[in-house]
């Protein structure tokens, strides 16, 4: 009889309280950012490699009047650049925060380093923050585009 395959990933899922469906999925790359214990975690063919602090998106945001929690659900990297990376949007009107080794997964979010985070809160406006040196790991060591970027429900 042949071992089973992804008893590692159902392990993972189980730790992680994830269903066992979405860790069948880490067959590949995958960014994994829980905003109820501001974690991240990288994984690779199901092995957890790396995880860190992380913030998402706040409950609301006073300069734009509107709540900020970062999307759910599964995405792709889309774009990613260097340490030169800033926003379009913020600070209101015209954008330019730094957001050092951004990965973009949708239109509007990224993944992006910051000395701006908390292990406590969520404190974004929508993006996850994470430690920049994470950040520069994410970017040229281990995300392409394409790879899975997965935000759990707050």
């Amino acid at each position: 009889m042949k071992p089973l395959k992804g008893i590692k990933s159902l392990t993972v899922s189980i730790l992680l309280g994830l269903s066992v469906l979405p860790s069948l999925a880490f067959a590949e790359r995958t960014f994994v950012f829980d905003p109820k214990v501001h974690r991240w975690y990288a994984y690779e063919n199901g092995e957890l490699i790396n995880s860190g602090i992380a913030s998402g998106g706040r409950d609301y945001c006073a300069d734009s009047h509107h709540r900020c929690h970062s999307p759910i659900g599964v995405f792709r990297v889309l774009s990613k650049e260097g340490p030169e990376c800033k926003s379009t949007i913020y600070p209101l009107p015209h954008g330019g925060a730094p957001m050092p080794y951004c990965m973009h997964f949708s239109k509007y979010y990224a993944i992006h380093g910051s000395y701006e985070l908390s292990a406590t809160a969520n404190i974004s406006h929508g993006c996850i923050r994470i430690q920049p040196d994470a950040a520069r790991w994410l970017n040229q060591e281990f995300l392409k585009i394409g790879d899975k970027v997965v935000v759990k429900p707050y």
